[in-house]
């Protein structure tokens, strides 16, 4: 199954690692230091133009991708547990 992330993005339900919401995970240093570390490292990938609402981790093989979304959190785990094809 693919989730639509926003824009022209999709990720295969199987790679997703992680589905968070922005404003109540960045409460947390060390989700700060882990996306700092990841948008310097390349792995972030900001599929949104606007206000950012939540990001999600993917695995691909050895690579992790962390997408940041216009989309809230619980939109996109609705959308991935609803067992549709989204794009």
């Amino acid at each position: 199954m693919l989730l639509h992330l926003g824009q022209d993005t999709v990720v295969n339900t199987k790679d997703i690692i992680a589905i968070c919401d922005m404003d109540t995970s960045t409460v947390s240093q060390k989700t700060r230091d882990f996306l700092s570390k990841a948008e310097k490292s390349g792995q972030v990938v900001n599929v949104s133009m606007e206000l950012p609402k939540s990001f999600v981790i993917a695995k691909t093989g050895d690579k992790i991708t962390v997408y940041i979304s216009q989309l809230s959190s619980s939109t996109l785990t609705k959308r991935a547990e609803s067992n549709q094809y989204l794009m």
